[in-house]
């Protein structure tokens, strides 16, 4: 991606038929910034991470599991995702998101 550049994150990153597709927006040493798409019906298994990670919907429903609660999330809610928790995501129907996490 380029600075100063206006950027459309629901135009920039397409739907994979059965999978999943990701772009770096940013990579530093101090955190990242990814774009995601999420077929219907696909996930990440639960894992943790060591900082914090915001979830941001940006189109359609993800289900945000967070230490064994769940959460689903529509398009323009966010949710915060502790360090060293368990954690999963699902995609009830296709779904767009920016996760960012930065590293401190």
């Amino acid at each position: 991606m380029q600075h100063s550049e206006i950027m459309n994150f629901e135009k920039i990153i397409e739907y994979s038929t059965h999978g999943i597709t990701s772009k770096q927006i940013i990579k530093k040493s101090s955190g990242n910034v990814t774009l995601f798409s999420f077929d219907k019906g696909q996930g990440l298994s639960e894992h943790t991470a060591p900082f914090d990670a915001l979830v941001n919907v940006i189109e359609g429903e993800a289900l945000v599991i967070i230490d064994k609660k769940e959460y689903l999330l529509k398009s323009g809610e966010a949710i915060i995702m502790p360090a060293n928790v368990p954690h999963a995501l699902s995609a009830p129907e296709q779904f767009k998101m920016l996760l960012t996490m930065i590293k401190i």
